[in-house]
């Protein structure tokens, strides 16, 4: 992980130009509650409307987000279509000038339907599309490759977004790529489902789903057969002379395939696949930028699998931004990890990536010996004041320390375990030295990742006496005193261990 790590941390700002088919999306939202009176079908009753730029828009958008400027290349309509579709990609600050309006074919228009049954999640019903998928007429082309060449050399990365529908022929990408080269500029592919990729020869990446790829080979027979894949990603690359061929297999990760080199396997991490709509178009995305910011593929692939994977888990098209794929790549250095106990430098980290996507962090501390009702309800609570609660944990020679030799009753191993239970808690990290001194408080922990709320559970009659308070609202943050559960105490419960043994 720390090769992802290394490429966050040093990411730039690229320029990245997206050639494709951009398309208008519009959903249809409503109840499905019973069946048609004159057909077996469901009755959508809509009840709200949405649209949004979609096909090549979806990796313009997905860029975007991982902090790229973006051009668009393609075509619209002169219709209230393709007006709309603009608007919709100047709002995601793309640059459209390259898109070229034309009245000879209407803006491709994706019509979804999308019902709410029985008050659950919402499910697409169907689609109605509207499209014209004849080439482009040569005068057309001409002018879009015109429009690509005054811009070519001053882009990262290429991106062809391949939807088959007239705009990327042969000649265009063949075209495309030519020009690509010769500026040293990387082309990635992204393929429509064909049966021939001939259009693609001499890209740099080509990015097939494994359907994709055999049917491009007349191989569909080998689609589900796992020790084909790396024969049928072979073959692709000679064929058609790329440098890289990274083909996803949903649920079994990637498979990336260089020049001279082994075919290597990338799995993905299981995650809940909610819809794959637009994985593909993340997966393109974050290889281009990751390639542009100098990236070996065998680290965009790994970093293009995670986002794809966060992407299934969502609902239509999310960008994932790129704070949120850094967060994700940090949680994963964790995956596996029994506790949620994190170090210091370790939590920085991760909190940061919080505040970038305008999270709000909540702390507390204690020792949290026998937990007991109170304890729970006191982190429940506080776990309710923002979007995530850390908790400081007094180490035993802290406890010790301050408690006396019989303390704790649970060791910091177990009391961790235990926290690390809980739901309402989402990071624990240890502090006391046992020396009596600042080192036996979590000063060091607020000052380092300045929390937005402090919180302490007991009667408190001011703020004064709460470790940290003073400095929490010196930076302008708050303090919540919650008060523990009426008859709820450890040491009464300490002192009925006691007894019990005595006895």
């Amino acid at each position: 992980m720390n090769d992802l790590i290394e490429l966050i941390d040093s990411w730039q700002r690229k320029r990245i130009m997206v050639v494709g088919d951009f398309m208008l999306d519009r959903a249809m939202y409503g109840n499905a509650h019973r069946l048609c009176p004159d057909a077996p079908v469901p009755v959508l009753a809509i009840e709200r409307e949405e649209s949004n730029a979609g096909g090549a828009a979806n990796v313009c958008f997905d860029l975007a987000a991982l902090g790229c400027d973006v051009v668009c290349a393609g075509i619209v309509g002169d219709d209230d279509s393709g007006k709309l579709l603009l608007e919709h990609l100047r709002d995601a600050d793309c640059d459209t000038s390259r898109i070229i309006t034309t009245g000879d074919r209407p803006t491709i228009v994706k019509q979804s339907f999308i019902g709410l049954a029985q008050h659950r999640h919402p499910q697409k019903m169907f689609r109605a599309d509207f499209e014209c998928v004849d080439p482009l007429p040569v005068d057309v082309e001409t002018k879009l490759i015109d429009q690509i060449i005054s811009t070519l050399p001053n882009v990262d990365a290429l991106c062809l977004q391949d939807h088959n529908k007239g705009l990327t022929t042969h000649s265009l990408c063949q075209r495309l790529i030519e020009l690509a080269k010769q500026q040293n500029v990387p082309v990635l592919v992204d393929p429509a489902l064909m049966e021939d990729f001939t259009r693609y020869t001499g890209a740099t990446v080509i990015t097939p789903n494994r359907f994709e790829a055999a049917t491009a080979l007349g191989r569909q027979d080998e689609v589900n057969d796992e020790s084909a894949w790396s024969s049928i990603a072979q073959q692709l690359l000679t064929d058609h002379n790329f440098n890289a061929v990274v083909m996803t297999a949903d649920r079994f990760g990637a498979l990336l395939v260089e020049r001279d080199g082994e075919p290597v396997h990338l799995p993905t991490i299981a995650r809940s696949a909610y819809d794959v709509t637009g994985a593909g178009d993340m997966v393109l995305a974050v290889l281009a930028a990751s390639v542009a910011n100098g990236a070996p593929l065998s680290t965009a692939v790994k970093l293009s699998n995670i986002a794809g994977g966060l992407e299934v888990e969502r609902f239509g098209v999310v960008p994932i931004p790129l704070e949120e794929l850094h967060l994700a790549v940090l949680q994963m250095m964790h995956d596996g990890a029994e506790t949620k106990l994190r170090d210091l430098d370790h939590l920085l980290a991760e909190v940061n990536a919080y505040r970038k996507l305008g999270r709000k962090i909540a702390f507390t501390n204690g020792c949290f010996d026998i937990l007991h009702v109170g304890h729970v309800d006191l982190l429940h609570r506080a776990r309710q004041t923002a979007d995530l609660l850390i908790v400081g944990l007094n180490t035993d020679v802290s406890i010790r320390a301050q408690k006396g030799p019989e303390r704790p009753i649970v060791a910091e191993t177990d009391r961790i375990r235990v926290l690390s239970e809980l739901e309402c808690v989402d990071y624990i990290v240890l502090f006391g030295d046992g020396t009596g001194g600042e080192a036996d408080t979590p000063m060091e922990i607020l000052r380092t990742i300045q929390p937005d709320v402090l919180i302490k559970g007991g009667d408190y009659p001011t703020h004064d006496l709460v470790v940290g308070a003073d400095y929490i609202t010196s930076i302008g943050k708050e303090v919540v005193i919650i008060p523990l559960t009426e008859g709820r105490s450890t040491t009464n419960i300490v002192e009925r261990i006691r007894s019990e043994k005595r006895s």
